[in-house]
C-alpha cells in the first residue's frame, strides 16, 4: 500500500477514535454541572452555554498560531502535541470541583486543541492531489461516524460507572489514537525556506491575496453557521411534532440521521470534486442542501422532519471536503498549514456564534424561522461560490488537469 493511502486509513481509524472520545462529553455537560453543584436550571443553560463555547472560542483564536507551527515543524508533530495534550486535560476534567475550573479546563482544551484540523492538513498535503477530494471525504466519513456513536458509548458509560468516568475514557481514546499516530503514521514534510519573520496579519494577508481563499473561509463560515445554528435547538421542534415522552429519542434520531446522511454522501461527493472540480460538486451541494432546507419549515410529522434531515446530510457530506480541496488547490506553497489554521478558525467561528444567533432568531421567529433563515444563508454561499470561488477555480482545476495528463503521458 502507498503510503498516503496508509495514513489515510489510519489516520481516518484514529480520527473516528477522537471523535467519538469528544462527543461523549458534550450531551451530558448539563448533568455534569449538576453533579458539580449547580442545581438552579437558569444558571445550568448559562454555564452550559459558556463552558461549550469556550472551547471553540479559544480554538478559534490559536488555530493559525499551530498552522504557522506545523509549516515549520510538520502536521505530524502538531497532531502529536494536541493528542497527547488533549488526552491529559480531558482526563483532569474528570476531577472538575465545580463550573468554574471546568470552563478553565475547556478554554485550555480549546488552546491545544487541534488534532482533526492538522489530520487534516496532512492527508491534504501529502495526498496526491488528483485523489484529494476523495481522500479528505473519507476522512470526513470517519469523523461523521465517530460523531454518531460517541453519544451512544458515552450515554453507556454514564448510565454504567457515571460522568466522570467519560472524561477518563476519553482521555484513554485520545492518548492511544495518538499512540497509533506516532508509531504508524509516516508524513513526507520539507520545511519551506524563511526569507524573514512575519506576523499573523502579514500571512493573512498573504493568504487571501490568492484568490479564492478569502471566498472559501466565508464560505466555511456561513456552512457551519446553518448547521449550528439549527442542530442545539431541533429538540425544541421535535417536540411541537410529537409527544414529550418521545421528544428525546426522535430527536437524537433527527441528529444522528443528519451525521448518517452526510457520512454516507462525504466519500462519493468527494471522490466526485476530483473529477469535475471540487467547485462544481460544492456549489450543487449547497444547492441541495438549502432547498431540502426550506420544506423542514412547513413538516407536519416527525417522521418528514427525520427524512428531509438525512437528504441535507447527504448533501453535507460534499461541502467540507470540497471546500478543503479547494484551500489545498489555492494555498500559497510552503503555507499549506497557516492556510488550513485560518480555514479552521472559520470553521470554530461559525461553530461558536451558530448557536447564539440561532437562539436569537427562535426567540423572535421561531424554530421554523431558523429553517429558513438557514436555507437563506445556504442559497447566499451558492452567489459567493459562483461569484468568487468558481472562476479562479476552474481556471487552476483546468490547469492541474492539463498537467496530470502531461505527466501520465
Amino acid at each position: 500500500m502507498s503510503g498516503w493511502k496508509r495514513n489515510l486509513y489510519i489516520l481516518m481509524i484514529c480520527q473516528f477514535l477522537v471523535m467519538s472520545a469528544m462527543t461523549m462529553i458534550m450531551p451530558f455537560l448539563p448533568l455534569y454541572l449538576q453533579e458539580l453543584g449547580v442545581n438552579d436550571p437558569a444558571a445550568v443553560g448559562l454555564w452550559a452555554g459558556v463552558i461549550f463555547g469556550a472551547n471553540f472560542l479559544t480554538a478559534f483564536l490559536f488555530s493559525p498560531f499551530w498552522g504557522r507551527l506545523a509549516d515549520r515543524y510538520g502536521r505530524k508533530m502538531m497532531i502529536l502535541r494536541s493528542g497527547f495534550g488533549m488526552a491529559l486535560i480531558v482526563s483532569l476534567t474528570g476531577f472538575a470541583t465545580g463550573p468554574v475550573s471546568l470552563l478553565f479546563l475547556r478554554l485550555a482544551n480549546g488552546v491545544i486543541a487541534g488534532f482533526i484540523p492538522a489530520s487534516i492538513g496532512l492527508v491534504a498535503t501529502n495526498t496526491p492531489k488528483e485523489k484529494a477530494g476523495h481522500a479528505l471525504g473519507l476522512l470526513q466519513a470517519g469523523t461523521v461516524a465517530g460523531a454518531i456513536c460517541g453519544p451512544l458509548i458515552g450515554g453507556v458509560l454514564a448510565q454504567a460507572f457515571g460522568f466522570r468516568m467519560i472524561f477518563f475514557v476519553t482521555g484513554t481514546g485520545l492518548l492511544v489514537a495518538t499512540l497509533v499516530v506516532f508509531f504508524f503514521v509516516r508524513e513526507s514534510f520539507t520545511p519551506a525556506e524563511v526569507t524573514e519573520k512575519t506576523n499573523t496579519w502579514q500571512e493573512w494577508k498573504q493568504i487571501t491575496g490568492h484568490r479564492p481563499v478569502l471566498a472559501i473561509y466565508f464560505v466555511i463560515f456561513f456552512i457551519q453557521l446553518a448547521i449550528m445554528g439549527v442542530n442545539p435547538l431541533l429538540s425544541i421542534f421535535v417536540e411541537e411534532l410529537t409527544s414529550p415522552e418521545q421528544a428525546a429519542l426522535f430527536a437524537g434520531l433527527a441528529v444522528s440521521v443528519l451525521g448518517f446522511g452526510n457520512m454516507l454522501g462525504s466519500s462519493q461527493l468527494g471522490k466526485l470534486g476530483d473529477k469535475v472540480g471540487a467547485h462544481h460538486v460544492l456549489i450543487y451541494a449547497l444547492l441541495g442542501a438549502a432547498c431540502f432546507s426550506i420544506p423542514l419549515a412547513f413538516v407536519t410529522e416527525v417522521w418528514q422532519l427525520i427524512c428531509l434531515r438525512f437528504f441535507i446530510g447527504l448533501c453535507l457530506g460534499g461541502l467540507l471536503p470540497c471546500a478543503n480541496t479547494l484551500i489545498r488547490l489555492h494555498a500559497p506553497g510552503g503555507m499549506e498549514s497557516r492556510t488550513y489554521g485560518f480555514s479552521n478558525s472559520a470553521m470554530y467561528l461559525g461553530n461558536m456564534l451558530g448557536p447564539v444567533l440561532g437562539g436569537s432568531v427562535v426567540a423572535t421567529a421561531g424554530v421554523r424561522g431558523l429553517f429558513l433563515i438557514s436555507a437563506l444563508l445556504l442559497l447566499g454561499n451558492v452567489l459567493l461560490v459562483k461569484k468568487k470561488v468558481i472562476p479562479p477555480a476552474s481556471r487552476r482545476f483546468r490547469a492541474e488537469q492539463q498537467r496530470n495528463q502531461k505527466a501520465l503521458s
